[in-house]
């Protein structure tokens, strides 16, 4: 029930009071169409009016039989029809004066009745809005947790505990960055202004210590680039703004391993591809160009010089996959899952200087490829080298009923 621009008592605007007040002024014209049919129909079946008396002299009997009217005096009289009448007439308004003295009491019993079944159905509300004023942007632990029967709105309650859940994973998780890449950022941007205040700035710094400390500089500064390009990278994905469309690997392969050739040059490594022509998949070429080239970026920064880099493509029971495989230093079976984790890197030789990844490159990786429905994998043995595998759902064919709910285990590269 809407009240519109009243000035109402806000007791009155509350959805309580307005539930109870709709709920008794249905109530009250149910009951009343209710009596009322009883009473036309009760009119239409008996015979009912007012009484019409009869006024009637009354006489005197004389000693001698004769009747004399006796002056000033008389009665009223009606026959047994008309008293009949008179009686249908009179329990026809008891009839309706005690109805309406019904509809009051219904009236006023539905709107005590209604107010209190309103506050039971609203209780869960209340504590929605409760939870909601306790909530803040430093703590969103509080959640409903709503008992009682699964309605419709206990649905609702457990619906925004759940988003409740998704925001404070959200906001821990972005917590946790922001705190990453500020220490993250902070070492270069001591270097460089260590270097800037002792060398740089300093007239009697010689060639050579001025060279030594522009090369520390570019360093520092290419790290922060790249980390700056991972973030982005990430933020661009989150927002949405990508659009999917069919992408054969066999191609796909072939262009990264070209774009990837001079840098594997100026490195002493080669890189070598080995993927089929059939598979294709349904993904964002850009980001996901953007991931294998983090997985090609950490093989041209672990591998040895003077080693082979392959790059492959194919397709096992329904699903495309897109290796990268190295001969570096290897990943220990420990770190083989932690290596996904933002900034976490392993013991394994990627902290050599000037080689130093941003910490960025798998996390924003297996971010694509789960956004892709895929799933990236790691196979790796310390000392022989580390082979990243990306499963995407091959859609070179319109259906694939030899496809399985998961990719195939194991290294493609070695089937």
């Amino acid at each position: 029930m809407w009240f519109p621009s009243l000035p109402l008592p806000g007791v009155v605007r509350t959805v309580r009071m307005r539930l109870a007040l709709t709920t008794s002024i249905w109530l009250f014209l149910i009951s009343g169409l209710i009596l009322l049919g009883v009473y036309v129909a009760l009119a239409a079946t008996i015979d009912a009016r007012q009484l019409d008396p009869v006024t009637v002299k009354r006489f005197m009997r004389k000693s001698d039989g004769s009747l004399v009217y006796k002056p000033g005096e008389s009665f009223q009289a009606a026959d047994l029809a008309s008293v009949e009448q008179a009686v249908n007439q009179s329990t026809l308004e008891t009839l309706r004066n005690y109805s309406l003295i019904a509809l009051a009491v219904i009236s006023l019993i539905s709107i005590l009745v209604g107010w209190l079944v309103a506050g039971r159905m609203l209780r869960p509300i209340g504590e929605m809005t409760a939870t909601a004023q306790r909530l803040r942007a430093s703590d969103l632990s509080e959640r409903i947790h709503a008992s009682g029967p699964h309605d419709e709105l206990r649905v609702l309650a457990d619906t925004l505990d759940d988003m409740l859940d998704r925001i404070d994973i959200a906001f821990r998780a972005e917590r946790a960055l922001v705190a990453d890449v500020s220490h993250e950022l902070r070492n270069p941007v001591a270097v460089i202004q260590a270097n800037v205040e002792a060398v740089l700035a300093d007239d009697r710094a010689t060639p050579a210590e001025r060279s030594d400390a522009i090369a520390i500089v570019s360093r520092q500064t290419a790290r922060m680039s790249r980390l700056l390009d991972d973030l982005l990278a990430t933020a661009r994905r989150r927002s949405g703004s990508f659009a999917d469309e069919p992408v054969p690997v066999g191609r796909f392969v072939a262009d990264l391993a070209a774009e990837h050739a001079l840098l594997a040059d100026d490195r002493g490594k080669h890189i070598e591809t080995r993927a089929a022509d059939g598979p294709v998949v349904f993904a964002d070429p850009e980001s996901l160009s953007r991931a294998v080239s983090n997985l090609l970026g950490n093989a041209l920064r672990l591998a040895p010089d003077d080693s082979t880099i392959t790059l492959g493509g194919g397709s096992v029971d329904g699903w495309a996959w897109i290796a990268v495989a190295d001969q570096g230093p290897g990943i220990a079976d420990a770190d083989q899952q932690r290596i996904f984790e933002r900034f976490r890197r392993a013991d394994n030789g990627d902290t050599v200087e000037g080689r130093r990844g941003s910490g960025l490159g798998l996390t924003i990786a297996r971010q694509i490829v789960e956004s892709h429905e895929g799933r990236l994998e790691v196979h790796s043995r310390l000392g022989v080298g580390s082979t990243f595998v990306i499963w995407l759902p091959d859609r070179a064919a319109a259906a694939r009923p030899d496809r399985s709910g998961r990719p195939p285990e194991g290294n493609p590269m070695q089937f």
